[in-house]
């Protein structure tokens, strides 16, 4: 090996160069971080940019959830928890700006410190800051939250503490975290987890805490009331810690948020009708346009509110089990999209006034384009070209009907694909080889009226081609057991997608979710493609190579034909009493549990 030697002059100045590239702990503190770039916001900002930091506080707000709960826990696999409650409820190191993609400030923690690699993150928490019950808020508190959740918590917080090489308290209120991978969300990942209070669970398992004794958290809002079952009250702690930050300024307005739960879609509606609950989310256009003409509407009591954002459509549909045959079979899986008779199921169901979602991150700049793949997009699918259909490559577009009730031609085209994959219609019945009947079953959770509409049409397209339907209707719970443990064959799905899609990819699509039981990988799809996708998104250094990694992806997933899409939610629309309100100025992601009631205030 020949030695390289600096002339006399620049070596000092190639050993400060060396010095400074080894030098992780060059990292300077700061209020915020971003996923690229610096954060939008000052160090010194007054409040989030779409909250009134005048707003009044006081009032009262009434939310209705389907189905029933028998756990306070949002934490843990175990029950089934008012779904709201881990935001309302508790709090993590950094708070989330929603008027950026993904950008970060100081919440728990005052600053955040973190080298231009992100191989660790290191917090410093506020001196101030409190559990509910007054405790202070300790560095032993985040390390054991950290730990717990990622060992022994609900699936979703699993997959980050296996990236996490070491974790340790670097001072009397700072914490240093070392990851094993090269993750740049990680830090931001980081700053969300949720800290509760290690003294709670001296002495008791984490797991088995009871439904009397929810997680004490530092959030404006505690459990104050609630019956198993029917309703969750939460009130604002009047000793609340941070009501002084600028990240709260605005924010948490209500004096109490309830929560009434309901069997029942249309006795929820109901409710809402009589003055019972204080607000509603319509997801479908042409109930918008014609259920809301009540009485409390008509005087002005109820006013509608439609609510733009920025943000992907996500995927919404009709999620399809791969891990069960013949639903492993792509044929089969392109034959049941053929079937599907969306133009028909959105003329029936919204009027047609809701366009259909064409891809996993349409309606956004994270979209695959049409047609060809071509550039950096081409490049990143090219070692997985065998293995991919060839629409990955050549571009791909969703079945089309002319509208009709009989949908001939997509028909005829699903009829060709099942016989290329080993099925034909015997005495009017789907049959292999063996002579097997196809048979699917559709699950749902009661009270689910609109997907019950929606495939009650598709059942009947299903029966025409030959297939035995059934369509089963199972409580909450056991509709949460079946679907944890990927018992169905086909169900409804819903995944929303943020402006910044991370890690959460490998909870909703990742090879290692598809055998995890409780995991979003409901289709259970296993491919190397999508990990090398995802694995690209997370360790890009530019946006541009980031939005490549994603359309890449985006085409995996489409042409991969998991989910049967239906309508996107392209506009927010809520309805709601007239003495609500909200800023003008709204956020990049529009209506969200964090906007509503995040933001709202009461005022007659």
């Amino acid at each position: 090996m020949t030695p390289i030697c600096f002339p006399k002059l620049t070596r000092a100045a190639a050993a400060l160069a060396l010095t400074l590239l080894g030098n992780p702990s060059l990292a300077e503190p700061s209020h915020g971080i971003a996923m690229y770039g610096d954060p939008t916001l000052p160090h010194d900002f007054v409040s989030l940019p779409y909250a009134n930091p005048t707003a009044p506080k006081g009032g009262r707000i009434v939310t209705g959830n389907g189905g029933s709960f028998d756990s306070l826990n949002p934490f843990v696999r175990k029950g089934t928890v008012p779904w709201q409650l881990r935001f309302f409820a508790y709090e993590s190191l950094m708070g989330r700006n929603f008027d950026e993609p993904f950008s970060l400030y100081g919440l728990l923690a005052e600053s955040i410190e973190t080298p231009a690699d992100r191989s660790w993150v290191e917090f410093t928490l506020r001196e101030e800051a409190r559990f509910s019950d007054g405790a202070p808020v300790t560095v032993d508190d985040v390390i054991w939250s950290y730990e717990t959740l990622g060992t022994i918590g609900h699936p979703r917080y699993l997959g980050f503490w296996k990236k996490v090489e070491t974790i340790e308290a670097t001072g009397p209120r700072s914490l240093r975290i070392t990851f094993n991978t090269d993750d740049r969300e990680l830090a931001l990942i980081a700053g969300l987890r949720p800290i509760l209070q290690k003294a709670q669970f001296e002495g008791k398992a984490f797991e088995d805490i009871t439904l009397q004794e929810a997680p004490i958290g530092t959030a404006p809002y505690v459990v104050s009331d609630f019956e198993a079952g029917r309703y969750v009250t939460l009130s604002r702690n009047k000793d609340y810690w941070g009501k002084d930050l600028p990240f709260r300024q605005g924010t948490q307005n209500f004096d109490e948020i309830k929560i009434d739960f309901f069997g029942d879609a249309s006795v929820m509606f109901e409710a809402f009708k009589a003055g019972e609950i204080s607000y509603v989310r319509e997801f479908n256009a042409e109930k918008w346009a014609s259920n809301y003409n009540f009485p409390l509407a008509q005087s002005g009591d109820i006013i509608k509110s439609e609510i733009p954002h920025q943000k992907p459509s996500g995927i919404t549909g009709l999620v399809l089990n791969t891990r069960r045959a013949p639903l492993d079979d792509i044929r089969v899986r392109d034959a049941l999209m053929h079937v599907f008779n969306f133009e028909f199921i959105n003329d029936t169901m919204t009027g047609g006034r809701q366009p259909r979602i064409s891809s996993y991150f349409s309606g956004s700049q994270l979209a695959m384009e049409d047609g060809p793949a071509t550039g950096r997009v081409q490049e990143l699918l090219m070692p997985f070209k065998d293995t991919l259909p060839p629409e990955a490559f050549s571009g791909y577009s969703l079945p089309e009907s002319n509208g009709s009730v009989r949908n001939r031609a997509n028909l005829r085209k699903a009829m060709s694909l099942m016989e290329a994959a080993g099925w034909t219609v015997v005495d009017g019945k789907m049959q292999n080889a063996s002579g097997e009947v196809l048979a699917l079953e559709i699950l749902l959770s009661q009270g689910d009226t609109e997907n019950k509409a929606i495939t009650d049409i598709y059942s009947k397209a299903l029966e025409a081609l030959g297939v035995d339907v059934t369509i089963t209707l199972v409580d909450g719970p056991q509709y949460k057991q079946r679907t944890g443990t990927f018992d169905f064959d086909i169900t409804n799905y819903r995944r929303a997608i943020s402006l910044s899609p991370g890690n959460e990819q490998r909870l909703y699509w990742g090879s290692e979710a598809a055998s995890q039981d409780g995991s979003r990988n409901w289709m259970g799809v296993q491919s190397p493609a999508i990990d090398a996708m995802i694995d690209e998104m997370l360790t890009s250094e530019s946006r541009e190579n980031f939005f490549a990694a994603t359309k890449a992806l985006d085409r995996v997933l489409t042409t991969g034909r998991y989910v049967i899409p239906i309508w996107t939610y392209a506009v927010g629309r809520v309805a709601h009493h007239q003495d609500l309100h909200f800023p003008e100025s709204l956020p990049i992601y529009g209506d969200g549990v964090e906007w509503l009631p995040g933001v709202w205030w009461h005022e007659e």
